[in-house]
């Protein structure tokens, strides 16, 4: 690991170096529009433009204004342009704010440099998923198509998936939590330079819909590699990607219940446990498959909202399903006497959102420093 510098250092080779595309991401991941962290250094958001389009370079006391008041060491804005990413495929694109969407982007340029200096060290698995791409007038695939082909690809056998986080991270997917700050955004995903990215809600804890939202986006890295993220079309595609991925029409359609008359919320509940979906998802797949009909599935939804399990299904298992790809390399470092500080040493990223990507927990959890 690089030996840290001595402050005044960090502002020299900082301020000579200065990368005004490391700039934008810091601002980005802090969450501020330009204007914003011009006022907190008190210079004109003019300034802030022309470093950050490289049109001008900031002195060493601007640097060191720069780094107090986006939360990073000085020596972040003197690396390498950060890593190439495709824009991330958010669920409801026309509700997210700019300044969300652009946080949530550089988070996800964050998670690529993480993984690639982690991968300098450890050792990970090939990045190695199927391209099947599906356009929206799904002319030469649809979306089952690929969820069948992709089932193969990855050697699923017949009945559920027994963890959707692993099969990703073992095709070389960065599965992480969210920070704190794009929380209200739901699961998204995008492609970098070097592997594909996931990124769960770290607020929505729920077994049975983070799987769906994780196989939700494997269907846009696997299928959408040039549709424009967030639009309806392309959704609706990964939604069904997931439900095929998830609940092959051949083995879930003779299990599902046509009513919820007699046991059939019993049935749904033994099923939601073995297949480890939500009952929404099962319901709404026993819709689409033709076995419920409109009325049916319509009582049914009203029942749902009546009980409350819109909001909060019940079910046995409370737990999410955890990465472990970013959080063992972490692991395998402190165990090698390489703490945090050690490893991000020179980088100047912040250690508390490295804490966060390479947790296996969400939340305050995420913070707490590796042994």
């Amino acid at each position: 690991m690089d030996s840290p510098l001595r402050p005044s250092q960090a502002l020299s080779a900082a301020s000579s170096l200065f990368n005004g595309e490391r700039l934008t991401m810091a601002r980005q991941l802090a969450g501020l529009k330009k204007s914003h962290l011009a006022t907190l250094i008190e210079m004109s958001p003019a300034s802030v433009t022309s470093w950050e389009s490289g049109a001008k370079q900031p002195n060493r006391a601007t640097v060191a204004k720069l780094a107090l008041a986006l939360r990073v060491e000085p020596q972040f804005f003197g690396g390498g342009s950060p890593p190439k990413v495709n824009k991330p495929h958010f669920r409801s694109l026309r509700s997210t704010p700019q300044i969300a969407q652009d946080e949530a982007e550089a988070y996800g340029r964050f998670v690529a440099e993480v993984s690639g200096m982690l991968e300098n060290a450890v050792e990970f698995p090939q990045a190695l998923l199927p391209d099947l791409p599906v356009d929206p007038d799904e002319r030469t695939m649809t979306p089952e198509d690929a969820a069948k082909a992709a089932r193969e690809f990855f050697g699923v056998v017949p009945g559920p998936i027994q963890h959707v986080v692993r099969l990703a991270e073992r095709a070389g997917v960065v599965v992480v939590f969210s920070e704190p700050g794009v929380a209200a955004i739901d699961a998204y995903s995008l492609h970098t330079a070097t592997r594909p990215v996931i990124i769960l809600n770290p607020v929505k804890d729920d077994y049975y819909r983070q799987r769906f939202d994780v196989a939700h986006e494997l269907g846009h890295l696997i299928m959408h590699h040039d549709a424009e993220p967030g639009g309806k079309v392309a959704e609706e595609q990964a939604n069904r990607f997931a439900a095929e991925f998830l609940l092959p029409a051949e083995e879930i359609a003779p299990l599902l219940p046509s009513s919820t008359a007699g046991r059939a919320w019993a049935q749904l509940a033994e099923l939601k446990e073995h297949w480890g979906v939500s009952l929404a998802a099962l319901l709404y797949r026993a819709r689409t498959l033709g076995v419920m009909g409109d009325v049916s599935y319509r009582n049914a939804v009203i029942r749902m909202s009546q009980n409350g399990w819109r909001r909060a299904e019940p079910g046995r298992i409370s737990s999410l399903e955890m990465p472990s790809m970013l959080p063992r390399a972490r692991e395998v470092l402190g165990e090698a006497g390489i703490n945090d500080e050690d490893f991000l040493a020179g980088s100047g990223l912040p250690s508390a959102l490295y804490a966060i990507a390479a947790s296996r927990v969400p939340t305050a959890a995420a913070l707490e420093p590796a042994q």
